[in-house]
């Protein structure tokens, strides 16, 4: 499963000069206690139970990395904690051979912020020119081909700070998950759907992705023995689905299969220890189970953190990767493809799935309902993300934006209707490829943290309309 726990490595740096008397040029007294008061307010305003720190108290001197001996004391000290990234203060100029050799070598998102410069003394002396130094240090990291974030020059306590910090957050649970990623591929695609075929191998050298294959015999083997060995974990989820769905005539007489489903999908993301599946739907599980259909069992699923993408669509599975991360796992992913048009409103477009969406996104006036297994519901009003990966000739690329639910005519399965700002670049956009009608939605505006996203990936590139 993804893990949306990250651990910041928080870096004050200064200047290697020599010792200067307070309120004089670039001083290490100013530099040491502008790194200790921010260090401290990034550790009591951003600590949650998602994101903790690692600092360098003990460190150089006065806390503060400013050479070789320093920085080597500071990455031996972050890897043994495991961060996840790293965050730079420049306290005063900064050190740009140490910022960039500690970035190279520690091989994790980097983000570089210089505090806003705010002591001026009569004499005309300043102590710190911290973005003056920071325009070194990027230009470091570009000689080293190194990618790196970058929250613009501000006070800690502003709202650009904040912002700038909890996307840099975002993007970093974006890049842990997506580094090293195992992805489950359940069965074969659909026979008609040529539009989600996919490279394993281009998928494996862009961007060191392991593909775990399962195919339909385990997936029935494995339900076989659920059904023998685990009915109390069936029974649960039997009553999940009628605790909380109004159901038809045709679903009751499968419920148990569902649930069982549930239970089997469960146990294949633990034994083969991967983090997302990408699973037939619609073909060949009904002829192999008497008629089940996954639809809903996808629904629990999501909810559960277990996240499967429908109709073996594997560049949907990377790209609920990404928004749930860019959510720190607080927001749940779904797909909702390109349908038809609003009837009346030109921007407006059905974002619709037969009926997989996770429960905890129906719309609190639309009843959750089972019809022949599969939900019915409004999705909730709201923003949102929506967002594909996809390639071509081995170029990959991400087609991202936003959109605001508006009202519009009830329909079957799991949608929402979405305003766009011009629909019909959305339109041209994907008729002119790589992409298909297949999207991903989520909760909420990461448009910026998937640009920023995309430059510690650099084979993955980010599409504009």
């Amino acid at each position: 499963m993804l893990d949306h726990n990250i651990k910041i490595g928080l870096l004050p740096m200064r200047r290697n000069a020599t010792p200067r008397p307070a309120k004089t040029f670039l001083t290490w007294v100013s530099a040491e206690e502008r790194g200790h008061r921010f260090v401290k307010y990034i550790k009591d305003n951003f600590t949650t139970p998602h994101v903790s720190f690692v600092d360098t108290e003990g460190l150089g001197i006065g806390d503060l990395i400013f050479d070789d001996a320093s920085s080597a004391d500071a990455v031996a000290r972050f890897r043994e904690a495991g961060v996840d990234a790293v965050f730079m203060i420049n306290c005063n100029f900064g050190n740009e051979e140490a910022a960039a050799d500690i970035a190279k070598t520690l091989g994790k998102p980097f983000c570089l912020w210089a505090p806003l410069d705010d002591e001026y003394y009569v004499d005309g002396m300043r102590p710190t020119d911290s973005q003056c130094g920071l325009f070194g240090v990027s230009r470091q990291f570009q000689r080293y081909h190194i990618p790196f974030s970058h929250v613009p020059c501000c006070r800690v306590e502003s709202d650009t700070f904040r912002e700038g910090f909890e996307r840099f957050v975002r993007v970093t649970c974006m890049v842990k998950n997506f580094t090293n990623l195992r992805i489950g591929q359940v069965g074969a695609r659909p026979a008609p759907f040529y539009s989600v075929i996919w490279n394993e191998g281009q998928l494996m050298e862009r961007f060191g992705l392991r593909i775990i294959p399962i195919n339909m015999a385990v997936l029935q083997d494995r339900f076989l023995k659920v059904k023998e060995e685990k009915q109390d974990d069936i029974a649960h989820f039997v009553q999940v689905f009628k605790d909380n769905y109004q159901m038809d005539d045709l679903t009751p007489r499968y419920l148990e299969r569902m649930a069982c489903l549930v239970v089997t999908y469960i146990q294949l993301f633990e034994e083969f220890k991967v983090d997302i599946i990408s699973a037939e739907c619609w073909t060949a599980t009904p002829v192999m189970f008497d008629g089940l259909a996954p639809c809903a069992v996808y629904g629990i699923l999501n909810d559960l953190g277990y996240i499967v993408s429908c109709e073996s669509d594997m560049h949907c599975a990377l790209t609920m990767v990404l928004l749930e991360s860019a959510s720190l796992g607080e927001k749940r992913p779904f797909l909702g493809e390109f349908t038809v048009r609003h009837p009346e409103n030109p921007n407006a477009e059905l974002l619709w799935h037969c009926g997989p969406f996770p429960l905890s996104q129906k719309a609190p006036d639309s009843p959750a309902r089972l019809v022949n297994q599969r939900e019915w519901f409004r999705g909730k009003d709201g923003t949102y993300t929506v967002a594909r990966i996809d390639q071509e000739d081995g170029d990959y690329s991400i087609l991202a934006g936003a959109c605001k639910t508006v009202a519009g005519p009830q329909t079957h399965g799991t949608y929402i209707w979405a305003e766009f700002d011009d629909l019909q670049k959305w339109e041209d956009r994907i008729i002119n490829g790589p992409y298909i009608h297949h999207f991903v939605e989520i909760e909420g505006d990461y448009t910026r943290e998937i640009a920023e996203f995309c430059r510690y990936f650099p084979n993955l590139k980010k599409d504009e309309i």
